[in-house]
């Protein structure tokens, strides 16, 4: 492949990435409980992509960068999976700020004010538009060259973000619908925009990489472990299995 479409590629997969949050609303379907075996499998395939490419991709990051900086090894490889448990612990405090501030933990019936619940919708979705831009940024650059690499880490990231759609669509309904999938489809091509604009260290990619593995996990299980989710293990592992051999096999 030539660089010319090398390089137009990222912008390609941006604007497909956009399009899941765009109309994933469209295969209602999807949203029934039990859950969709088909979220289950794209939740598989994208945790599947974290631990056999994204991880192994993000350790190569840390020894390469110890080239340009005068740290130890070690030190620095730490530092990039502190970075992943900070992007696994941040998600999960997001989605308990979420689910405590709506009172779904048997607060009485108490009725939330319309102040806090746009509070609410706000920060959780903004977080959600700050993750999809980085998603968007690491599209053009990444520790692992190559459209074949690419490929498989936007479909990896499109079937994430079909399962973070539909939680938050969960937890917000129309509001999401009106607001928050065109907020998070727009993020995704603002973080590629910006990926082309700019070019930052090597060190800066790798903790990058490390925030969104320790990410996407979090909104993984928090989507398929809820025992009223009803997921589906078989359609999980299925995915995760399938994905994993595809990586391992190309």
């Amino acid at each position: 492949m030539d660089l010319t479409t090398l390089s137009v590629l990222p912008a390609v997969l941006a604007t497909c990435l956009a399009g899941v949050h765009a109309f994933a609303g469209r295969a209602s379907r999807l949203g029934e409980v039990p859950r969709s075996q088909w979220l289950s499998v794209a939740g598989g395939a994208a945790v599947a992509y974290v631990f056999v490419h994204l991880l192994p991709e993000v350790g190569e990051a840390a020894r390469t960068v110890v080239e340009t900086l005068a740290v130890p090894v070690t030190l620095l490889e730490r530092h990039v999976y502190v970075v992943a448990l900070v992007g696994f612990v941040t998600f999960y405090g997001l989605e308990r700020y979420a689910a405590v501030a709506s009172g779904r933990k048997g607060a009485g019936g108490r009725r939330i004010d319309a102040g806090s619940e746009r509070t609410r919708f706000w920060i959780h979705v903004g977080s959600f538009a700050v993750y999809n831009a980085l998603i968007g940024y690491l599209l053009v650059h990444r520790e692992a060259p190559g459209a074949l690499g690419l490929v498989l880490y936007a479909t990896a990231m499109g079937l994430h973000m079909l399962v973070n759609d539909y939680g938050l669509r969960g937890h917000y309904g129309d509001a999401y619908h009106r607001v928050g999938r065109w907020l998070l489809a727009g993020s995704v091509l603002v973080g590629t925009a910006v990926g082309y604009l700019t070019v930052v260290h090597e060190a800066a990619i790798a903790l990058a990489l490390s925030f969104l593995a320790g990410g996407v996990v979090l909104n993984v299980i928090k989507e398929e472990l809820p025992a009223e989710r009803e997921s589906r293990f078989g359609a999980f592992a299925a995915g995760a299995g399938s994905y994993a051999a595809l990586l391992l096999v190309v």
